[in-house]
């Protein structure tokens, strides 16, 4: 039987497409047509649980790709908080020669910290642009939830002749955030946990109405038991506010291809 990554690896994603793993909370591998790999915030160890033992902060889904496994083509983190950038999946990370590791300064110290060569880190700012292949990554606007790091980002991942993906990262609730609408993004996803003062499920709905994407997903809500959330709230709060809005549930490890042109 294949692994994950081996399934990832031999998927072919159409024309016009993309492909997406949910690996719980903001961990994300997408896959474009030409076979550019990207991870989101991956977070692949139980290092949270580790640094905070006065919270519950166990993985309730497992890791369901060893960071020694990991073949891509971007590393991409949204901020520096262990759960986005996790210093333990980057040290682990192996198969990484060749690899953009791309993220805000405090992020990019910790890529240095583990040993990513300094040739390989990009930096990322609301506003840059990031292109590979025929993946083009967009850093957008998200505001800190707390003062531990005050450089928050989200991305807009657009294939070529494709769909346009927005990740909101960790952010709290601000008027701002609707500034990725010039990028037409197809698909939002959003956390929707509230707390650590992250967008609630009815905040991110609000912001779905707000930008008009095709479709909404929910994540940030499943991995730890004292930082959890119910997804259905976030379905009933995008009936009542953005109801043109397509709602879809990820399974972990499942591959999702949007648009769907089989």
């Amino acid at each position: 039987m294949m692994t994950l990554m081996q399934t990832i690896l031999a998927t072919q994603v159409p024309q016009g497409s993309v492909a997406l793993w949910w690996l719980g909370q903001n961990s994300f591998i997408a896959k474009s047509p030409l076979g550019i790999r990207v991870g989101i915030d991956l977070y692949l160890t139980d290092r949270c649980a580790e640094r905070h033992p006065e919270i519950n902060l166990r993985r309730r889904v497992p890791a369901l790709i060893a960071p020694e496994e990991l073949q891509l083509d971007i590393f991409a983190t949204t901020h520096n908080h262990c759960d986005h950038t996790d210093p333990e999946t980057i040290r682990r990370f192996h198969n990484r020669q060749g690899v953009l590791f791309v993220g805000p300064h405090p992020s990019c110290e910790t890529f240095r910290s583990v040993g990513v060569p300094e040739q390989q880190m990009v930096p990322a700012w609301p506003g840059c642009t990031i292109q590979l292949g025929d993946v083009t990554l967009h850093g957008t606007f998200a505001l800190p939830t707390d003062d531990s790091d005050l450089n928050h980002i989200g991305y807009v991942l657009e294939v070529a002749g494709g769909p346009r993906i927005y990740w909101t990262g960790d952010t709290s609730d601000h008027e701002l955030l609707t500034s990725v609408s010039r990028y037409r993004p197809n698909v939002m996803i959003a956390c929707i946990n509230a707390g650590f003062n992250n967008l609630s499920h009815w905040e991110a709905a609000r912001l779905a109405s707000r930008i008009q994407p095709q479709v909404a997903i929910p994540c940030h809500w499943d991995l730890f038991p004292d930082n959890a959330a119910d997804p259905e709230q976030f379905r009933a709060a995008l009936r009542i506010l953005a109801p043109q809005v397509r709602y879809v549930r990820l399974e972990h490890g499942q591959a999702w291809i949007y648009p769907d042109v089989s």
